[in-house]
């Protein structure tokens, strides 16, 4: 055989294996975005329960705390202002910028939420109310499902981000443009945990 074949033939199956290497590693960072992604939709899934929720919960305490308006109107703008921001986050978990300011609005929307069950608790009646308390036990489980799915969402995105960072991954993903992904952190360690209420 002249050499100038084996030399072809070998430069040829550098390229097959160097591309066969390529499409792996591209396709491996498809599916630890895929997967961050798909942990953000059951973050959302669990937050948008969770905004269901909190206007029930603000009718049922409406009746009984008239003169607490304005902590009312509070958590129904801290919910709206989640809802618009968990949006925005779903329709881009990718974005940073997006995942930054839903963590800032649950942080709000939880301390407006502990506000308000810590001025209900001067209001013996709604203690006593079977329809507020149905609605805090299901709030309550929501909040847990949704930190389980926070955990899943930052596991995730740290697994994508640790193999976008890594040689040789790190070229393939500048080239194809994989960007980094926010972790979900919600900043004040009071805001960490859900409201508690503990209407006994």
């Amino acid at each position: 055989m002249p050499t100038i074949l084996i030399v072809s033939i070998v430069v040829l199956v550098a390229l097959l294996v160097c591309a066969g290497a390529l499409v792996g590693i591209y396709n491996n960072l498809v599916s630890l975005r895929n997967r961050f992604q798909n942990a953000f939709s059951q973050i959302d899934v669990q937050l948008k329960r969770r905004y269901d929720l909190i206007p029930n919960l603000v009718e049922t305490a409406k009746g009984y705390m008239q003169f607490e308006r304005q902590t009312l109107e509070a958590v129904i703008s801290a919910r709206n202002a989640a809802s618009s921001a968990n949006a925005r986050a779903a329709a881009s978990p990718g974005d940073p910028g997006a995942i930054k300011a839903l963590a800032g609005a649950e942080a709000a929307l939880t301390g407006t939420l502990g506000r308000m069950f810590a001025v209900a608790e001067a209001y013996p009646d709604l203690k006593a109310n079977r329809t507020l308390s149905s609605l805090m036990e299901e709030l309550t489980s929501t909040e847990n499902k949704v930190a389980f799915a926070r955990q899943a969402y930052n596991d995730s995105v740290m697994g994508y981000n640790t193999s976008r960072q890594s040689f040789p991954t790190n070229v393939v993903a500048g080239m194809f443009n994989f960007g980094g992904a926010e972790l979900f952190v919600i900043e004040d360690a009071a805001e960490k945990q859900a409201p508690r209420v503990s209407f006994a």
